[in-house]
């Protein structure tokens, strides 16, 4: 079924009475996006603070209204509602419907990152004649080669981690260059789970994923499922992962993390096995912000001589973030992709 769509730009003060109109009006959907993307001043928002919504200055509507709707009486109801409203400041314009969800999954393709490393979305299969897809885990643990392909699929739903991100795929880069087989791995910002998923299957024993987003668990656990990790991964939410014992750190399994906090069972004994203390590798892909005020809450979080990354960093962020790391870690190098940085080095001690 196709839609009417209807285009205004408003100042961000005239904005929830223009959305609140347009409710009124019988809108089936209403898409706020930034009047000056594209151009100079463009205003970046990446991820607010919980209960923040912050917008910009001036922002464009978009409302979809059903293909039937009268054009001219909505501009005139609009006229009533908003007196301020211009009649040239109204944009109409047909929309035709489609699967949103396989419009995007069409133009997501398998990725590689390093030597190994694959991505592939879950509706694609990797080829089943190639052998060397789909080792298992414990293969990998007895040690990979540079020919050796390593699959996780991937469905990221509602959260961060596709590996289409310069600073998903400047992580999953730097996993896969790493000798990770048999160690125990946290990921802080875990997202869709890619990159703690992606660690167990080059081989780590166990993984343990933080995310302050419920949909970021429920995502993670899917993706878990889906590569059949499940009994390794344990995830929760940073208020659990600060106040558990180290002795129960990571207690909560993919298996039972419906409810992003904790649960019990056999199913996560696995995972809460290698969960204890620090990790022998840390990654964690936020931002720059986060990643500067949890600096020593990583360092505890991670082993001495650990490798470490971080990332979610614009170019041009790193210097004060160079400078906070450098109390706890050593090896301390930046790597650069499409305007996003990768902090990477080893915890001193």
């Amino acid at each position: 079924m196709p839609f009417l769509e209807l285009s205004l730009t408003a100042r961000l003060e005239q904005q929830p009475r223009v959305e609140e109109a347009l409710e009124d009006l019988g809108a089936l959907s209403i898409t706020l996006r930034d009047a000056d993307a594209e151009t100079p001043d463009e205003q970046a928002i990446f991820e607010p603070g919980v209960g923040e919504l912050p917008l910009w200055p001036t922002i464009t509507l978009n409302a979809l209204f059903d293909e039937h709707t009268d054009r001219r009486g909505l501009a005139e109801a609009l006229g009533e509602l908003l007196p301020w409203l211009e009649p040239d400041q109204l944009d109409f314009h047909d929309v035709e419907d489609q699967d949103w969800e396989r419009a995007w999954m069409d133009q997501y393709q398998p990725m590689a990152f390093g030597r190994r490393l694959w991505i592939y979305p879950w509706n694609i299969e990797p080829p089943a004649d190639d052998e060397r897809v789909g080792r298992s885990s414990a293969s990998c643990a007895r040690g990979t080669s540079a020919s050796m392909r390593v699959v996780v699929r991937l469905d990221p739903g509602l959260a961060f981690g596709s590996g289409t991100h310069p600073t998903t795929a400047l992580c999953l880069q730097w996993m896969d260059g790493l000798e990770i087989a048999g160690k125990s791995v946290i990921d802080y910002g875990c997202g869709s789970g890619i990159l703690a998923i992606a660690a167990l299957k080059l081989g780590a024993a166990n993984a343990v994923g933080v995310d302050n987003d419920p949909q970021a668990l429920l995502a993670s656990r899917d993706n878990a499922e889906r590569n059949g990790v499940t009994e390794r991964l344990a995830l929760f939410l940073p208020e659990d992962f600060d106040t558990l014992p180290a002795d129960v750190h990571g207690c909560t399994s993919a298996a039972g993390a419906g409810d992003g906090r904790h649960a019990g069972g056999r199913a996560m004994q696995g995972a809460i096995a290698g969960c204890a203390g620090a990790a022998d590798v840390f990654v964690a892909n936020i931002l720059a912000g986060p990643l500067g005020e949890l600096a020593p809450t990583f360092a505890a979080a991670a082993k001495p001589g650990a490798p470490f990354a971080i990332s979610g960093i614009l170019d041009g962020q790193q210097d004060e973030l160079l400078a906070r790391y450098a109390e706890w870690f050593d090896a301390l190098h930046v790597d650069r992709l499409d305007g996003w940085v990768r902090i990477s080095g080893r915890r001193r001690g």
